[in-house]
Order: C-alpha cells, then sequence, then structure tokens
C-alpha cells in the first residue's frame, strides 16, 4: 500500500491534498495472481541509477506499477516528462497532483541521453497532464521526440498522452514529430467517467485517436482501459466498438489496483480467464494487437508488442 503523504520531497504537504479528506475505501484482498515479487535486482538498480544521474522522473515509480521490478531488471523504462505533478486529480491514479512547477528546457535532452545509456531499442514516453500550459505540452513532446531521434536514430518512440483537452493545435505539433506509436488511454468505460476520470471527456478522447490516423495514417495508435472499477462485461465490448470506429490499432486491458485506501476501491479483481475471453473477442472485432491480463499495463512489453504490432500490419497488407 501506498501511503498518501509524501514525505521525501516535501513532508508538509499530502501527495493527494484533494483526497485527504476522503473516507477510506477498502478493496477486497488481493487474490494470487495478482501478486508481485519485490525489485531487488542488479539491472533494476542499474537503471534507477540511470534515472536518478539524468534528473528523470518515471511513471513507473510515481504510479506504482506492479511490473517495475521486471521491467527495470531488462532497462526498461517509461519515462514521465513536464514534472512529477499532475494538473488533475483521477480517482485511480497515484501521480501527485497540485501546481506543477515550469517545464525544464534541458529535459527533452536528458531524456535522449538516457535512453542512450540504456540502450534502448524502443522507448515509451508520457507525461503528467499539464492543463496550466496553452499547448497542454505537446510542444515539449515534439522537442522530446525529436532529442531521441537525434541521439539514438535507430530507437522506436512510443507516446502516452495525456488528452490536450481544449488546447487548439496540440495534437497536431506532436502528430508532426512523428512518434512510431501514439497511445492515449481512455482508463474506463464512459458510465464511469465522473468518478474515475471526471476531468476528462470520453468521447474527445475518442476523437482524439481518430484524429492521429487522419493527419498520419502510418502511426500505430493505442488505447487502454482498467477493469474492476464497476464496470459491465457489455460496455467494455463497448469501448472496443468505439475505439475500432477510430481505427485504434493496440487495445491494453488490465486490474485496476488501488494505491490508497483514498483512492477509488477495487469492485473486483477480475479472474485471468476472463482477461482471456476479453481479449479473444478484442481480436474478432479487427484490433492488430491485444494485451488483456491482470498486470497488463500500458507499457509493459512494449517493445515486443511493437515488434509483433508491425508484423501484424504487415500480414494484413498481404
Amino acid at each position: 500500500m501506498v501511503v498518501i503523504v509524501d514525505t521525501i520531497t516535501n513532508p508538509l504537504r499530502p501527495r493527494h491534498p484533494e483526497k485527504v479528506n476522503r473516507p477510506d475505501s477498502a478493496s477486497p484482498p488481493k487474490p494470487d495472481w495478482i501478486r508481485v515479487r519485490a525489485p531487488n535486482t542488479r539491472g533494476y538498480a542499474d537503471t534507477r541509477n540511470i534515472v536518478r544521474a539524468n534528473g528523470l522522473h518515471t511513471v513507473c515509480e510515481e504510479a506504482g506499477c506492479p511490473n517495475i521490478g521486471e521491467c527495470w531488471d531488462k532497462k526498461h523504462a517509461t519515462f514521465m516528462i513536464m514534472g512529477d505533478t499532475c494538473t488533475r486529480a483521477c480517482a485511480f491514479c497515484n501521480v501527485k497532483t497540485g501546481l506543477p512547477n515550469a517545464l525544464d528546457a534541458a529535459e527533452p535532452q536528458n531524456v535522449a541521453e538516457a535512453v542512450a545509456k540504456l540502450g534502448l531499442a524502443h522507448v515509451v514516453i508520457t507525461s503528467v497532464d499539464r492543463d496550466d500550459l496553452a499547448d497542454g505540452g505537446a510542444e515539449h513532446f515534439a522537442q522530446t521526440i525529436r532529442a531521441i531521434r537525434s541521439a539514438c536514430p535507430s530507437t522506436t518512440i512510443e507516446i502516452l498522452t495525456p488528452d490536450f483537452l481544449r488546447k487548439e493545435g496540440a495534437l497536431e505539433v506532436v502528430v508532426a514529430a512523428k512518434p512510431d506509436v501514439f497511445n492515449h488511454n481512455l482508463e474506463t468505460v464512459p458510465s464511469r467517467y465522473l468518478t474515475v476520470r471526471p476531468g476528462a471527456r470520453y468521447f474527445h478522447s475518442i476523437r482524439l485517436l481518430q484524429r492521429v490516423k487522419e493527419l498520419d495514417p502510418t502511426i500505430f495508435t493505442k488505447s487502454g482501459i482498467m477493469v474492476g472499477l464497476g464496470e459491465e462485461r457489455h460496455e467494455v465490448q463497448q469501448v472496443m466498438d468505439d475505439l475500432r470506429s477510430a481505427d485504434v490499432d493496440f487495445l491494453t486491458i488490465g486490474q485496476y489496483l488501488q494505491p490508497t485506501r483514498k483512492h477509488h476501491a477495487v469492485m473486483r479483481y477480475v479472474p485471468p480467464d476472463e482477461f482471456s475471453s476479453y481479449e479473444k473477442v478484442a481480436y474478432t472485432k479487427g484490433f492488430l494487437m491485444v494485451s488483456a491480463s491482470p498486470l497488463t499495463r500500458s507499457s509493459h512489453h512494449a517493445g515486443e508488442d511493437f515488434a509483433r504490432l508491425k508484423a501484424a500490419r504487415a500480414a494484413s497488407a498481404r
């Protein structure tokens, strides 16, 4: 369980000030299939040292990802740009909330240097929401993509972006930088948005993904949802249909895990056989790639999945 008060960077400031006075929400005990080992390998330590040396943040740490030990041992890290403080306060998310600091102009180059040191063939770049910025951080995303291309020309780049809600022209700036994969997560079904993702708009996110393909059909598009938040099966299937109507290539489905008792409770732990069923249904609907399991996360096995995604597109074009 993650402590809700940040006692490291600022012992006087709660990590989630908007959640401090909420009543505790108890989740059921974790089943065996959701448990993971604590990270303690040499590869994990090496990755952590490179991240620290370059002054970077990762969503692996900030969001409390259960796969951090496995991924960092393989020197796979998902870099989180534009700081560690988000302007939104989603009920599921463990990233710190509040008023962010100014952007670090050196960050794009620092990320590129870390990618080079880690020798990454495929890198995932995400960010906090920056509703305080006129472009939502779109140009910073573009600069980071360009810096990685310059430092590591053979590295493929996957981005996981905010929704750029009410930021006219922001999406076009990011797409023009030509990432290989454009990921934007829906997170949950429409009926759960008001309680789970209140700052976002479901159909805006669908349209965002659709617009990426209109601007550049060569870019792979990707989205993901969590289950266990009170959704119904038919709602998950409707999300699949909505994503396919936007020509999204890749779908991820994973189990929601409660970061603290002040966050949204886990309503149900979905058993592995249901994830397998979702995967089969999604493939019948036309997705090129589907990853559905209790521990699936957006960037888990991203490099291997990108290779499979390219192969699936090539096979479908024959």
